[in-house]
């Protein structure tokens, strides 16, 4: 255990959402209190062969609504994801990057998986028509730190900016991070949160290989993690954004605060390469350490 050690207090003031059943943060919300599910049968993917059927795919989503159509070519889906996501928390945060200082803002957003739409496009180019084919872009637009930089060059911010990857919990462990570099002064605010597009042939593949993904074909039946018909988990793709910054900040500039955020933690379990401790050690761990520093 450790000792719970003061510093700022830090609030949460905008926040952004891209999802199977909703494209804006209250869009989401709205379906999430009436019970709309983002589960459908997939689409645009060649499932010959997977015995998969069913996903969360986000539905209408325009990138050319966030940037222009050259970028939007640049940009692997899940980092599209992650600038809608954040266009819509900045502005429900009203936030003014230049005002607080741009180095004094950062950019902390994770992804368990990284570009792999763009991955398994290349990766075709390149068993197809050789080495040649791939396109000089394929580094920038699948490094895991990507969604973070494009969402760092759209709005101009200059503090701590870096990707974050520790599977499923990436996206929180980014907000924590983000917590504490403004807690102890480092950045006074930070985008924040996480993005995913793993929808690829190739990922169902590599999750249904592992018996991770649900076979079920009925989608309402398909996500019951707690019956005893469970099969497995339903992949899906989304993003969401939020932004943190110091209270004092908060209240300087009248924002709408949303809650405060007041611990976290960050533990192992140091079990199994997928199955948590039969006991929940880490996560009785995580809880305990995020208490005690609240």
């Amino acid at each position: 255990m450790y000792p719970a050690i003061k510093g700022r207090r830090v609030v949460i003031t905008g926040m952004g959402v891209i999802s199977p059943i909703g494209l804006t943060a209250e869009s989401f919300w709205q379906s999430l209190i009436n019970g709309r599910s983002g589960i459908a049968p997939l689409q645009d993917i060649d499932l010959d062969g997977l015995g998969i059927s069913v996903g969360a795919q986000v539905k209408d989503f325009d990138p050319l609504l966030y940037m222009n159509r050259k970028e939007s070519r640049r940009t692997d889906r899940y980092c599209q994801f992650a600038v809608a996501a954040a266009a819509e928390a900045i502005k429900n945060s009203g936030l003014d990057i230049a005002a607080c200082g741009a180095d004094r803002v950062g950019t902390i957003i994770g992804n368990g998986g990284c570009g792999l739409e763009t991955m398994e496009t290349e990766y075709k180019k390149l068993f197809a028509s050789g080495p040649a084919s791939i396109s000089p872009l394929a580094v920038p637009m699948i490094i895991s730190n990507m969604a973070a930089a494009r969402v760092s060059m759209v709005y101009g911010t200059m503090g701590a900016n870096y990707g974050l990857t520790s599977a499923c919990a990436s996206g929180a462990h980014a907000i924590g991070e983000a917590f504490r570099a403004i807690k102890f002064g480092y950045i006074d605010a930070c985008i924040t949160g996480g993005a995913e597009a793993p929808i690829t042939r190739f990922s169902i593949a590599a999750y249904n290989n592992m018996t991770a993904l649900t076979r079920e074909t009925d989608p309402t039946c398909a996500s019951i993690p707690f019956d005893a018909r469970r099969s497995g988990f339903v992949i899906g793709e989304g993003a969401g954004i939020l932004v943190l910054e110091s209270l004092d900040l908060a209240l300087a500039r009248g924002a709408d605060i949303v809650c405060e955020l007041s611990g976290f933690s960050a533990t192992a379990d140091a079990y199994h390469i997928t199955s948590p401790d039969p006991e929940g050690k880490g996560a009785a761990l995580a809880m305990t350490q995020a208490l005690l520093e609240s």
